[in-house]
């Protein structure tokens, strides 16, 4: 049976480089499941690799057509950017084991959708002092820098990520990512191959 690993972490987690590192080692044998986004796209981001990026049209058509797992809504400076996931028929739970990333709340809608025993929560954390840091250099590196929206996400990760909301979601393991990030990588790549041979 395969399975959904759910990678999860607040913004400036590490969980981007995380992913590739995973998708990257072939033991595991993942495949990417890329999610959507109406935001704009992001400089070294590219159409299908991070996400598919969308216009509000198309986003209405796969609503319309009831291919939509998941949809969230963010009131950014920018105006209104949406993140979701569709059902495109090419997710193969049979066969093929994937790697996937999101919050607690898309989590929850993709456990509900394909069952608790096929979606797998993998949560990143970081202090918020060295993702805050880390935040402000990878912002600087946008041409041109938000931020705005960089502050904006930072404190609505307090809310998306609180105590709370992971207890609620059943996200009880956490892989710290403070220092050693291969030392982070090894110890999520260890728990995914113990899953497998479950």
């Amino acid at each position: 049976m395969g399975r959904i690993y759910y990678l999860m972490g607040k913004s400036a987690s590490g969980k981007d480089t995380i992913y590739q590192e995973l998708l990257e080692r072939e033991e595991l044998g993942l495949q990417r499941l890329v999610p959507c986004t109406t935001r704009p796209v992001r400089a070294k981001e590219t159409e299908g690799v991070e996400y598919h990026f969308m216009d509000e049209e198309k986003l209405q058509e796969l609503l319309c057509a009831g291919k939509v797992i998941e949809l969230r809504e963010y009131d950014t400076i920018y105006g209104s950017w949406k993140y979701f996931t569709v059902d495109d028929e090419t997710i193969d739970l049979e066969r093929q084991d994937y790697l996937a990333i999101g919050v607690p709340e898309s989590f929850e809608k993709m456990k509900r959708y394909y069952g608790e025993e096929k979606v797998i929560p993998i949560y990143i954390e970081v202090e918020d002092g060295n993702r805050l840091e880390r935040a402000l250099k990878r912002e600087r590196k946008q041409n041109p820098p938000k931020y705005e929206e960089m502050c904006r996400r930072f404190l609505a990760d307090q809310q998306d990520f609180s105590e709370e909301k992971l207890r609620q979601a059943g996200i009880t393991r956490r892989f710290h990512n403070d220092g050693d990030r291969q030392l982070c990588m090894d110890e999520v790549a260890a728990f995914i191959q113990q899953r497998q041979k479950q």
